[in-house]
């Protein structure tokens, strides 16, 4: 499961294009949410997020799956200069199965994900039932218990 997310430029354009990144050269997308809104993480001085998530079919291990991830980041003109600034796209890896990993690069399921909201409502829409595999919780689950405060709403069509 992915998270596009992204506040700068033309997001809905700019998903597109990874989606087609994606499908390209990792696997292949079988489920997507719907596009939200959100409240800015983090540093609430930028535009609102506009974040999708992405159920991905992959052949490719997570390490690998990370590093053509980043370099799709890198062809659409991402730049790295704050933590939780804005930027123009912003691809996370939430889960990969029921797979537990910790590294140095790579943390799996993610490991904020059940403090965000912006990454869960979306995550819900494709895949309600996924059990987080440490906590034991569904991705439902955890979003009705997260406390994350701020706003994330359904983008109109």
């Amino acid at each position: 499961m992915l998270l596009l997310g992204g506040n700068l430029g033309d997001p809905l354009n700019i998903f597109t294009s990874a989606e087609n990144l994606l499908e390209r050269n990792s696997g292949s997308i079988i489920a997507r949410s719907p596009v939200y809104l959100s409240e800015p993480w983090g540093n609430t001085n930028q535009p609102v997020f506009m974040n999708q998530a992405l159920l991905l079919a992959t052949p490719l291990p997570p390490v690998l799956l990370l590093q053509r991830m980043l370099d799709i980041e890198k062809t659409l003109g991402r730049t790295r200069k704050e933590r939780w600034g804005p930027r123009i796209i912003d691809i996370d890896i939430l889960c990969y199965g029921n797979k537990v990993r910790r590294s140095e690069f790579l943390t799996l399921p993610h490991p904020a994900l059940p403090e965000r909201r912006f990454a869960l409502l979306p995550m819900s829409k494709v895949a309600a039932n996924w059990r987080h595999p440490v906590l034991g919780k569904t991705s439902l689950q955890l979003l009705h218990a997260c406390k994350d405060p701020l706003r994330v709403w359904k983008m109109k069509a």
